[in-house]
C-alpha cells in the first residue's frame, strides 16, 4: 500500500528537478531569441549600408542596451533615408514575426543625439512616422531598437524559478519533519506517542534525539509502556523493579520517576502523572 507520507519527498524532489529543468530550458529559449535577433538587426543594418551604396563595410557586433533594447552599429559613415530605413525595419521584423510594438532611434555618434526616430506599434494608426522624405547626411550613426515589453521579463523568470527550488526545499524540511513525528518501529522498538523506546538498547528517541535510559528507568518505563493510561500502583512499582536488592527505600521510586520525566519532557504528548496515595500513570494522549 502506497504510504501518503512516503509520496511528500518524492513530489516534492520532482518539483526540484522539474523547476531546474524549466530553468535550463528558458536559458536556452532565451539564448536561442537573442541570437534570431541579433541576427535579423544585423540584417537591417547590411540593407540600409545597400540603400546607400555601400556593400563592402561591416556592420558592427549588435550591443545589446538592455533586456529589450539592442543598438546597431557601423564600420564607416552612410547616408540613409529615413523612409527607407522604416520600410527596411518593418519589412525585416514583420517577416521573421518578432514583436509587433517598438521604437527606432537613429543617433550621431558624435553627440549622441536622436537625430530621427520613429514608432511601429501593432495598431498600424497609432504609428509614429515623421520627416520620411528628408534625407539624412552622410555621418557616423546607430541605431537603437527598442521592443515593447511582453508577458513576464527575463528577470522575473529568475526570481520565479529560482523560488520554486526553494520552495521545494523547504517543503523536503517541511517533509523530513513530519517523517521525524511519526517513528519507524522495529522489532525492538516499542512506539509509545511519538517517543520511540528501544528497552534491550535502554534508549528514548524524540524528534531523532536519542537519550539513554539507567537500569532502574529502563524498567520503570517497560511497565508504564505495557499499560498507558492506567494507573501503576507504588507498591507494584516497587516490587517489581527493587525486589532484587532486598531493600526499597521509600523516595527511591519518585526520584526514578522525576529523572524519568525529564528524559521526556520535549515530549508533548506524553505525561508521568503522579496519583495522590495510588501510584502514576503514563498519560498517552
Amino acid at each position: 500500500m502506497f504510504k501518503r507520507k512516503s509520496f511528500y519527498p518524492l513530489a516534492l524532489s520532482s518539483l526540484l528537478i522539474i523547476s531546474i529543468l524549466c530553468a535550463f530550458s528558458l536559458t536556452n529559449k532565451d539564448s536561442f531569441n537573442y541570437a534570431k535577433q541579433e541576427i535579423m538587426l544585423r540584417k537591417i543594418g547590411h540593407e540600409l549600408l545597400l540603400q546607400a551604396g555601400d556593400s563592402t563595410s561591416r556592420v558592427l557586433p549588435i550591443k545589446m542596451l538592455g533586456e529589450n533594447e539592442y543598438q546597431i552599429t557601423f564600420e564607416n559613415e552612410f547616408t540613409f533615408r529615413p523612409d527607407s530605413l522604416v520600410g527596411i525595419v518593418k519589412r525585416s521584423l514583420a517577416k521573421h514575426t518578432l514583436k509587433e510594438n517598438y521604437v527606432v532611434n537613429v543617433l550621431n555618434c558624435a553627440e549622441k543625439e536622436v537625430v530621427y526616430g520613429f514608432v511601429i506599434l501593432k495598431d498600424k494608426k497609432d504609428d509614429i512616422i515623421a520627416c520620411s522624405g528628408r534625407e539624412q547626411p552622410k555621418s557616423c550613426y546607430f541605431i537603437n531598437i527598442k521592443f515593447q515589453e511582453s508577458g513576464i521579463s527575463n528577470t522575473q523568470k529568475g526570481y520565479l524559478l529560482g523560488g520554486l527550488p526553494l520552495l521545494a526545499f523547504v517543503g523536503l524540511l517541511i517533509s523530513a519533519k513530519v517523517n521525524v513525528r511519526e517513528p519507524k518501529p522495529t522489532s525492538n522498538n516499542i512506539i509509545i506517542g511519538k517517543m520511540l523506546f528501544n528497552p534491550i538498547a535502554r534508549t528514548i528517541t524524540i524528534s531523532q534525539k536519542t537519550t539513554n535510559l539507567t537500569i532502574k528507568e529502563n524498567k520503570l518505563l517497560l511497565i508504564f509502556s505495557k499499560s498507558p493510561n492506567m494507573i501503576i500502583e507504588r507498591s507494584r512499582l516497587q516490587k517489581e523493579i527493587w525486589e532484587d536488592e532486598g531493600v526499597i527505600v521509600g523516595r527511591s521510586l519518585d526520584v526514578f520517576v522525576s529523572r524519568l520525566r525529564k528524559k521526556m519532557e520535549n515530549e508533548p504528548n506524553l505525561q508521568l502523572i503522579n496519583i495522590h496515595n495510588k501510584g502514576y500513570k503514563l498519560q498517552v494522549h
